[in-house]
């Protein structure tokens, strides 16, 4: 377990300057950030937040799943946000794969039957991103003025491009 090990010190590393206990829990911004999982994103830096400021939401894609929106339902409605982006990214892994390559993938290296997971892949960028907002916006557990945006992430540039 090297990686944990290294892991564990980074955070005891962490804790000596550790100054930011009493934050409070809604986060000062009042914004809720989807997006995807993908380790070359950083959007605290990309956004410019430190903790406390937002509430980030990160799953494969970045996708408004059941899961996301259970999350924005608590961001929202528990902790004040009133703002949210959706914000998916340049060369995903999402676009690499159907939903049948997955799930055959899954049956004949464990057995499983997967059939019913869909894995949310995309085969357009831009249109994931509008699916997901409407997907959002739609919710009948959001007020109709709550601000959505959605984003491309450049892997490349680091630059935001709004999808509209």
């Amino acid at each position: 377990m090297p990686v944990l090990s290294e892991l564990l010190a980074a955070n005891e590393r962490y804790v000596a300057d550790f100054t930011k206990g009493n934050l409070p829990m809604p986060p000062a911004r009042r914004v809720a950030v989807l997006t995807c999982m993908d380790a070359r994103l950083d959007p605290a830096k990309f956004l410019g937040l430190g903790e406390g400021v937002a509430h980030v939401i990160r799953n494969a894609g970045g996708r408004a799943s059941e899961d996301a929106i259970r999350s924005l339902i608590i961001s929202y409605k528990l902790l004040g946000t009133h703002e949210f982006l959706v914000i998916h990214h340049t060369d995903c892994g999402m676009l690499t794969f159907t939903n049948g390559q997955l799930q055959e993938q899954l049956r004949r290296d464990l057995g499983a039957n997967a059939s019913a997971v869909d894995f949310l892949p995309f085969t357009d960028l831009e249109e994931s991103v509008r699916h997901d907002v409407k997907t959002v916006r739609s919710s009948p557990f959001f007020p109709k003025d709550i601000a959505v945006s959605g984003f491309v992430y450049d892997c490349r540039s680091g630059r935001l491009r709004e999808v509209r």
